[in-house]
């Protein structure tokens, strides 16, 4: 009889700190307003969701989103990554340093996703990746922040899809 009312408190605990910690939702309990640009660049930006989108849409694409299927494609404003990271200045030494950057992307869950420097500036990939701030006309949910990033060119749009975006950094990944 003890075994099993310790082995219930356990289980409640860990059903009351699961939602701490893998809870899809713990990002939006986490203030982010804004996106920063750092690392390997000349500028750092840091990003107002509001002021980003009162700047001109680099692109306004229709996707269809990851666990959407069947659903009506959303009409998506956001800003190209590659602008901004332009905007910032990716720092290099020489020509073959891009072939060695990393661009990694952090929610405020601490969720990340990385890109080469060759995939966003040297492929088609690039022109899909957005920093969003709308949806049809308005500002993005409660469920993704004020600010997204999406990688609209990937064949599986959902692991690089970062709500609530927070960071993103470049960071040399070999000397």
């Amino acid at each position: 009889m003890r075994r099993s009312g310790c082995l219930s408190s356990l289980l409640l605990c860990l059903a009351c700190a699961a939602p701490a910690y893998a809870h899809p939702g713990a990002a939006r309990d986490m203030p982010a307003r804004s996106l920063t640009i750092s690392g390997g660049v000349a500028t750092p930006l840091s990003i107002d969701a509001d002021a980003l989108g009162k700047r001109p849409a680099a692109q306004v694409a229709k996707l269809q989103l990851p666990g959407k299927e069947g659903g009506k494609p959303s009409e998506l404003a956001g800003i190209r990554l590659r602008d901004l990271l332009d905007e910032a200045k990716i720092v290099t030494a020489d020509h073959n340093t891009v072939k060695k950057l990393a661009i990694v992307a952090t929610a405020t869950d601490g969720y990340k996703v990385v890109f080469s420097w060759s995939e966003l500036f040297n492929s088609p990939v690039g022109d899909g990746v957005l920093v969003l701030f709308a949806r049809d006309g308005k500002p993005l949910g409660s469920e993704e922040g004020p600010l997204a990033l999406i990688s609209g060119k990937d064949l599986r749009m959902g692991p690089r899809h970062v709500k609530w975006l927070q960071s993103v950094e470049v960071r040399q990944i070999v000397d």
